[in-house]
């Protein structure tokens, strides 16, 4: 983060700065095959991810090691979120739900180290993940139940001058849904970090130092949290979604 003094005697706070996305390596423009800081972090995190399940698994020991346990709490967790809420027909999906769990999970994780980087942090990060999901889930609807994948559209049990008014809310809040996700995830993300860095740059006051400290302590024990409760949601709303696509009446 930036702080410069002004000429006032005042600070300048910058904290939008941790998310500028610039060369890795020197200096330059940004072109679609430049190394950004971005995509290291990326590279980190699925380096993290493929250490957890493949080296920390790779023994495959009946009484599991630390590293094999965490693997699989997470594979029961979410097979078993998946099965809850979708029924056995999603199962099948548990691949790709577990990938989006664990890339975010990991991701929030270790944004959270000193001078890292926050992939979910950037809105076109968390919006392809929203909008990918979005439009695989309703290809999905439409591949299994054709024109029926419209009945999510029509309560057959309200009255029917109500119908069509209920269909177009019905509508809307389904096209909706891809910018919840992606501005929920980055948005709760995005701003956790800003308070961090503001917090940061006050513990450089020896007057208010004492208190920022503080202030960062437990922000970033809330961050903590919310670094779990935000891939939680992301993916238990992909769940949801999916179950309408699989079974598509109210």
């Amino acid at each position: 983060m930036a702080i410069e003094p002004e000429t006032k005697g005042g600070l300048v706070f910058h904290p939008l700065d941790q998310f500028i996305v610039k060369p890795a390596f020197g200096d330059g423009a940004v072109n679609w095959y430049t190394v950004t800081n971005l995509t290291v972090w990326m590279g980190i995190i699925l380096l993290a991810i493929f250490a957890l399940f493949v080296l920390g698994s790779r023994g495959r020991a009946i009484i599991p090691s630390r590293v094999q346990s965490i693997g699989e709490l997470m594979y029961g967790f979410i097979y078993k979120m998946i099965e809850d809420i979708t029924g056995k027909d999603g199962v099948k999906y548990f691949p790709y739900i577990m990938t989006l769990f664990v890339f975010i999970l990991f991701a929030n994780f270790i944004a959270l180290i000193p001078m890292s980087y926050s992939p979910t942090s950037m809105i076109a990060v968390t919006a392809t993940l929203g909008f990918g999901s979005f439009v695989a889930i309703t290809i999905l609807g439409f591949v299994k139940h054709g024109a029926s994948f419209l009945k999510l559209f029509w309560m057959s049990d309200a009255p029917l001058f109500l119908r069509p008014i209920i269909a177009v809310i019905e509508v809307i809040s389904y096209l909706v849904r891809p910018v919840s996700l992606s501005i929920r995830l980055g948005g709760n993300i995005a701003a956790g970090h800003v308070v961090l860095k503001v917090f940061a740059g006050f513990a450089a006051l020896a007057v208010a130092s004492p208190a920022a400290i503080l202030g960062i302590i437990a922000i970033y024990g809330l961050e903590v949290l919310v670094a779990g409760i935000q891939a939680y949601v992301f993916t238990i709303l992909i769940c949801v979604y999916l179950k309408d696509a699989l079974h598509p009446h109210h």
